[in-house]
C-alpha cells in the first residue's frame, strides 16, 4: 500500500490498482486560514476511485476543492452532507454522494470501507442547519487502515476502529488552540495504541495557519509530528512513525 499525505487531513490511500481520498483540501486556503507549509497538491492528487469525508467542517469537506476531484470518483460523506453539497454544487456532486453512518459498509474497487465513530462535533457550523455524524473510516486492506478523520478518544474505540495495521492520525489543528473533540500528540499517541496499529502516520498539524497570526503559539503548528512520535514511543516504542511532509508519500507492507 502507498500512502500520500498533501497536508492537513488530506491522504491518498492507494492498494491494489484502488485510489482512495481523504478530506481533499487541494487548494491553497479555506477561508481566513492559509497554507503556510508546502504547495497546494498537484493536480494528480484529484485522481480516485473516491473521496472518504469524515465530516462537514470546512477543513475536511472542502467544497472548493471537489471540482479539482476526479469526475467520476464516488463521494462517500456523513449521512446528510449530499443536502449540503447540492445546495453548493448541484446535483453532478450531490448524485455522486454515498451517505454512511457508523457502522455502515461499501466497498470501492477492490476495498471494504467501514464507518466507524468519531468523537467530534459533526455540524457544519455551530448554527447550520446541515449536520450528520462525525466518522473516521476502517479500510480493509492488505494492510488494514483506520483514518481517523477528527476525533477524541472514546469508548469503544478499541472495538470499533482496531485492530488495524496503520493508523492516519490528526495531532494538532489549524490554529492556536486545540478544542474538544480533537487528539493532542499524547492521546493521539494512546489512540494508535488502543487500535493495535503497527505503523502511525500523524495528519491534521503543520499546513494549515490563521492569516496573520504567524506568530501566534507556532508550538502548536509543526512541532505536535514530533511530540506525537516521542510520545508514541513513550506509550509503545515496537509502532513506526512515518513522520511525512506535504506531498510525500510511503509504503506500508502488511506484517
Amino acid at each position: 500500500m502507498q500512502v500520500t499525505w498533501w497536508g492537513h487531513s488530506t491522504t491518498t490511500i492507494e492498494e491494489n490498482g484502488t485510489r482512495l481520498l481523504t478530506d481533499p483540501v487541494l487548494t491553497s486556503r479555506i477561508a481566513h486560514v492559509r497554507r503556510r507549509r508546502g504547495p497546494a497538491p498537484l493536480p494528480a492528487a484529484g485522481e480516485c476511485d473516491a473521496v472518504l469525508v469524515s465530516h462537514m467542517h470546512a477543513d475536511h469537506l472542502h467544497l472548493t476543492s471537489l471540482p479539482l476531484v476526479a469526475a467520476d470518483a464516488a463521494l462517500v460523506v456523513p449521512r446528510g452532507a449530499a443536502k449540503l453539497i447540492h445546495a453548493d454544487c448541484g446535483p453532478a456532486y450531490s448524485d455522486r454522494c454515498i451517505e454512511v453512518a457508523p457502522g455502515n459498509q461499501v466497498r470501492i474497487g477492490g476495498l471494504d470501507i467501514t464507518a466507524v465513530t468519531a468523537a467530534h462535533d459533526g455540524r457544519r457550523l455551530p448554527w447550520s442547519s446541515y449536520s450528520g455524524p462525525a466518522l473516521g473510516y476502517r479500510i480493509e486492506g492488505s494492510p488494514s487502515v483506520w483514518f481517523a478523520g477528527d476525533t477524541d478518544l472514546y469508548d469503544g474505540l478499541a472495538a470499533e476502529a482496531g485492530p488495524v495495521d496503520l493508523a492516519l492520525v490528526p495531532v494538532g489543528g489549524w490554529g492556536p488552540s486545540l478544542g474538544e473533540g480533537h487528539l493532542d500528540p499524547v492521546r493521539a499517541a494512546e489512540a494508535v495504541r488502543l487500535v493495535g496499529a503497527r505503523v502511525a502516520i500523524p495528519v491534521h498539524f503543520g499546513t494549515f495557519w490563521p492569516i496573520g497570526c504567524d506568530w501566534l503559539r507556532p508550538e502548536l503548528f509543526l512541532p505536535p509530528g514530533e511530540r506525537f512520535k516521542e510520545a508514541m514511543a513513550e506509550v509503545d516504542a515496537a509502532v513506526r512513525v512515518e513522520l511525512l511532509v506535504p506531498g510525500e508519500s510511503t509504503e506500508v507492507v502488511h506484517s
